[in-house]
């Protein structure tokens, strides 16, 4: 009986789908995270009759035709980009990014990563970087004597230096675009990697036409909304049980066919 095999990757399907969701939960807190959604698609199908095929001597053709289903599967996992809230913390190396745009971040290896996550630190050598010393790009180094830092919209680092009448300037923060933001490659740690579904980075300064602005002093927070999940979770969950309440159903039908006696 195929409905059990159909069921089974319904099960599957759903669990895949609790799964997402549950990383969504998880991530309620986590700086800059965007939820992802589950995608389906219909598996192969059987046909028995086709479509279209001719049914007669006459001519006629077969309206509809006889095609059953195999299934489901999960076709994608989709990262939703929209902004998050944005939540002042009053620390000067908290940077929120408003609009689009993605930091870039130099990793150990030499390679480039992409965040939305602006809770960054000083290093011991007064370097800009991340929650686990990753620099971010362009380098800013900030000096030892610096009493104030300041980061304009526009990504202009400037610190005041002791004895110093006018504010000296550190560097310029950038920010990078994709035409497929939701092609980029999630490694955790808030990283992001270039894909070739991703297309190639697209470095522009914030403010600039099609890039955000820097909001000093403010983090992005994760832009999953638990209501919308725990209803999504809810829906999943009772998917899950009818799709078990058919196997249960074609295991008795099963079970009848087995008891007939000639």
């Amino acid at each position: 009986m195929n409905a059990l095999n159909t069921a089974a990757t319904g099960m599957l399907a759903q669990q895949r789908n609790v799964e997402v969701i549950s990383n969504n939960i998880a991530n309620l807190n986590t700086v800059g995270f965007k939820r992802q959604r589950a995608e389906f698609q219909d598996l192969l199908y059987q046909t028995l009759e086709r479509p279209g095929a001719i049914s007669s001597e006459t001519g006629t053709v077969v309206p509809n035709g006889i095609q059953i289903g195999t299934g489901v599967k999960t076709g994608s996992v989709y990262r939703i980009i929209e902004q998050g809230n944005v939540t002042a913390t009053g620390n000067d190396f908290d940077l929120a990014v408003s609009g689009r745009g993605l930091f870039r971040v130099l990793l150990a290896d030499g390679e480039e990563a992409y965040t939305r996550a602006g809770n960054f630190a000083i290093s011991a050598d007064g370097r800009l970087v991340t929650e686990d010393g990753d620099e971010i790009a362009p380098g800013i180094t900030i000096p030892d004597d610096a009493t104030d830092i300041s980061v304009s919209e526009a990504g202009i680092v400037q610190a005041r230096i002791a004895g110093e009448q006018d504010l000296r300037e550190l560097g310029q923060l950038e920010l990078v675009t994709f035409f497929n933001e939701s092609g980029l490659e999630a490694i955790g740690d808030n990283l992001l990697l270039e894909t070739a579904a991703s297309g190639d980075p697209i470095i522009g300064n914030p403010g600039d036409v099609g890039f955000g602005t820097i909001l000093q002093g403010f983090i992005e927070t994760s832009n999953v909304d638990p209501v919308q999940e725990i209803t999504a979770l809810i829906a999943a969950q009772r998917a899950y049980e009818m799709n078990a309440r058919v196997i249960e159903t074609a295991d008795e039908m099963l079970a009848v066919n087995a008891n007939l006696r000639g």
